[in-house]
């Protein structure tokens, strides 16, 4: 601990609990409340937690909660119980750092080793496992909006909320197997619960963070993703994303863990939504202060579920009208999974990418049996992706309505996103595109002019698609093709 000058007695309040900071000791006392996730009405309840608080919050800061303080009546008998804890240096309080801009880069970097390290020796079991299933991760959200519903229309816009309980709904129900898999690797746990900037404190000798939730072990029950994206969210409505990414990264690395961009926005989200319900009760308490911070929650869960739709983006066209550069430059900018068709086939032929495998038109291994097995296995590919939460670009020439009815049910599906891009340029300028490719070799594709020609003949009209004039620069191409899939794929923050 750091040594401090005694700071004067103060009072610090939320919609659970008052704390009374005298001298170098913290006081909290919990209110008689009952809300639909905790039940304080009791005295006995209260002492129940209050014990249950220390015992848990000693996992990550042993050296402040020291115990638990009878308040005895004239006669002896228990009237109430407060937690006794070592007062922390409110100028060492995170969010106190990050908002008077000091660089907070080393601590949270320790703070990410910290809880890297309480998770790996935290407790794991099928009950806790059991939070982080389909069924629960649905519910969980099924019960929480339910909650915030009688906010909705008043407090909260309608609309927003509206649309995040369909984002998030379709989400998870496309995302079963990368919920099982998460749990198959061990990364549910019973964690921290409630990790917020306010809650940690940046000491010379290490973090210490604090508070975690008591009343209810099942929301401490989570993926550790969701664990520590609670305070990556609360770095970002503190106005400091990059910091959020920061930590996510370095927890990353400690925890030795990985997962895919879109569930890190799916947490994110529901750390928010806590929030937001959270500050809403504050707000239905009386304090209309919090009103904004309401809002601001439940606009922070619905850039972050939109950010995190699963996308499953054809790239189309003919040969030479530059749909592999394309799909190429979008997978790199979005940090989505890239399947080429060109490759699928020669794989499923056993030959190298870079192989010659070059035939007419419908002949040898471009025939018509070798193309459906080629899209068929393209598909199952792109689903085993997008069932792990990965967006996927089909980089494919995409000219058979067929294939493109079978991309769009597999969308369907997994509750993706389908977008349709066809690439389009002047026949003279794709002719000299495809043989200066052949002439350059190393790469999949063996198309000629000829074969080019051919399938342009045979085209299926495709009115659905946003076609993306690819004469220009690659640049101006990735920037219609990103205003395509959407204006949250351009710019998401992409904390992991």
């Amino acid at each position: 601990m750091v040594d401090t000058q005694p700071e004067p007695a103060a009072v610090a309040e939320t919609h659970i609990s008052v704390v009374v900071f005298v001298g170098d000791r913290a006081y909290k006392l919990k209110k008689p409340v009952s809300f639909g996730f905790l039940d304080f009405s009791t005295r006995e309840l209260r002492e129940q937690a209050c014990h249950r608080e220390v015992a848990l919050n000693r996992r990550l800061a042993p050296d402040v909660y020291e115990g638990v303080a009878d308040v005895t009546g004239p006669d002896g008998r228990p009237w109430d119980h407060l937690v006794v804890m070592r007062r922390l240096p409110a100028d060492r309080r995170l969010s106190t750092l990050v908002t008077t801009g000091v660089d907070v880069a080393d601590h949270l970097r320790e703070l990410a080793r910290l809880v890297a390290a309480f998770h790996a020796a935290a407790d794991r079991s099928p009950e806790i496992d059991d939070a982080a299933t389909p069924a629960s991760v649905s519910d969980w959200w099924t019960r929480n909006l339910g909650e915030m519903r009688r906010f909705a229309g008043s407090l909260l816009p309608q609309p927003a909320f509206e649309e995040v309980q369909q984002l998030a709904r379709r989400y998870v129900a496309g995302r079963r197997h990368l919920f099982e898999r998460r749990i198959e690797h061990g990364a549910v746990v019973d964690g921290h619960g409630d990790l917020l900037a306010d809650d940690v404190f940046c000491l010379d000798d290490g973090p210490r963070a604090i508070d975690c939730i008591e009343f209810d072990d099942r929301l401490r029950h989570n993926d550790v993703l969701a664990d520590v994206a609670f305070l990556a969210m609360d770095l970002e409505r503190l106005g400091a994303p990059a910091l959020a990414g920061e930590f996510l990264a370095a927890y990353r690395e400690f925890a030795g863990e990985t997962w895919p961009d879109s569930l890190v926005h799916h947490y994110l989200a529901q750390r928010a939504v806590v929030r937001a319900k959270v500050t809403a009760l504050r707000v239905d308490q009386g304090d209309a202060d919090a009103a904004d911070l309401a809002r601001r929650f439940l606009e922070l869960a619905h850039e972050h579920l939109a950010a995190g739709r699963v996308r499953l983006v054809l790239v189309g066209g003919l040969p030479g009208t530059g749909k592999s550069t394309l799909s190429g430059a979008l997978s790199d900018a979005a940090g989505w999974v890239l399947l080429r068709s060109d490759e699928v086939r020669k794989d499923a032929a056993g030959i190298g990418h870079e192989q010659s495998a070059a035939a007419g038109y419908l002949e040898g291994l471009y025939s018509h049996t070798h193309t459906v097995a080629t899209y068929n296995e393209l598909l199952e590919r792109a689903r085993t992706a997008l069932e792990l939460g990965e967006s996927v670009v089909l980089d494919a020439s995409w000219t058979d309505a067929r294939e493109r009815s079978a991309a769009a049910a597999l969308a369907d599906d997994v509750a993706a996103d389908l977008v349709a891009l066809r690439c389009d340029a002047p026949r003279e300028l794709a002719a000299e595109r495809v043989d200066a490719r052949a002439r350059r070799g190393g790469d999949a594709s063996d198309a000629s002019a000829a074969v080019a020609a051919a399938m342009a003949a045979d085209a299926d009209p495709w009115p659905a698609a946003t076609v993306v004039d690819t004469t220009g620069t690659p640049d101006e191409a990735l920037s219609a093709a990103l205003d395509a899939v959407g204006p949250t794929a351009r710019g998401a923050h992409r904390p992991s």
